[in-house]
């Protein structure tokens, strides 16, 4: 039975390892010798009595118990730094480090609004911040890479809670002489449009699947052969009048929108994703990230706006 727990060090050394999956890179990041990192990792082994890594063939493989004892290990630096958070800044809430995960369909929109405010508002507060799609954000934030992420949603999400902030809701947007919709002042109705022509993201986009679940649409025959990386992409194709695509309500001031001869056209009502916050359940930080979210939204509502 171990009768100390492992160092601070140590657990570093070992995401380290994680991260660069060589030893001498490893080291170099944690600002120590190779030895003297290797014996830091052998150490470890020894201290929790297991093997964490299997250095056969000159590569690093952690083995099943070693990638458990990673996840493990990021969460508890990073509750760490939530305790030194709290003695640092006992009466400065947001203040500190916070990484934040924001996916691309939202980050472009709303961190140029966000950022300068809660700078502003919260000096003390070290923003990092991470873009990426939503299956990834989600992961690292259980592996305790980040503290919060910023999503769309509906989207499955294990072992997290979440605060929805607002309604985003779709547009749609079309070529100003469009060959493939025109608007002649009718309600709207999707299932009218030509075969192949609505353009949407490429599969593991979750704006690809909030658009396909808020239409409604009935048959997959509308939806067009060729898809797109990016939302920009997506409205270049659009601009090329290569078929008709929704795009959320805060991507509507972008350049691509006001340069071009898009035209957009609102939708109803039902027809939009959700933006909302999630965190690790149980995170000792869930009324500073009820903070951020009110701020998000003033900054959304009015990016002036005076928090």
């Amino acid at each position: 039975m171990m009768n100390s727990y492992p160092t601070t060090k140590q657990l570093q050394c070992l995401i380290a390892l994680d991260e660069f999956k060589h030893f001498g890179r490893a080291a170099n990041a944690c600002h120590i010798s190779q030895s003297a990192f290797s014996t830091a990792i052998k150490a470890l082994e020894e201290k929790l009595q297991v093997q964490l890594v299997d250095r056969t063939n000159k590569q690093i493989i952690f083995t099943d118990m070693g990638l458990s004892v990673v996840h493990q290990a990021r969460l508890c630096l990073s509750e760490l730094d939530v305790l030194l958070d709290v003695v640092l800044g006992a009466d400065a809430p947001l203040s500190g480090k916070l990484t934040l995960g924001v996916i691309p369909s939202i980050a472009p929109f709303v961190l140029p609004k966000f950022v300068p405010q809660i700078t502003q508002t919260h000096p003390g507060l070290q923003l990092y911040l991470r873009e990426d799609k939503t299956h990834v954000v989600h992961e690292q934030l259980l592996a305790g890479k980040l503290d919060v992420v910023l999503i769309a949603l509906p989207f499955e999400l294990q072992g997290t809670q979440t605060l929805t902030l607002f309604d985003d809701p779709f547009l749609l947007a079309y070529h100003q002489h469009s060959k493939w919709f025109k608007d002649e002042g009718k309600s709207f109705n999707i299932n009218h449009l030509p075969k192949e022509s609505l353009l949407l993201l490429d599969d593991g986009h979750c704006l690809r699947d909030h658009a396909l679940e808020a239409c409604h649409l009935r048959s997959v025959e509308q939806i067009s052969r060729f898809a797109a990386t990016s939302l920009q992409t997506l409205l270049q194709m659009v601009a090329s009048d290569l078929g008709v695509t929704f795009i959320p309500n805060m991507a509507k001031d972008s350049l691509m929108v006001k340069d071009s001869n898009i035209e957009l056209l609102p939708l109803p009502k039902n027809m939009h994703r959700q933006i909302g916050l999630a965190w690790r359940k149980g995170s000792s930080r869930e009324e500073e990230f009820k903070m951020l979210g009110d701020i998000i939204t003033a900054c959304m509502d009015n990016p002036k706006a005076d928090i």
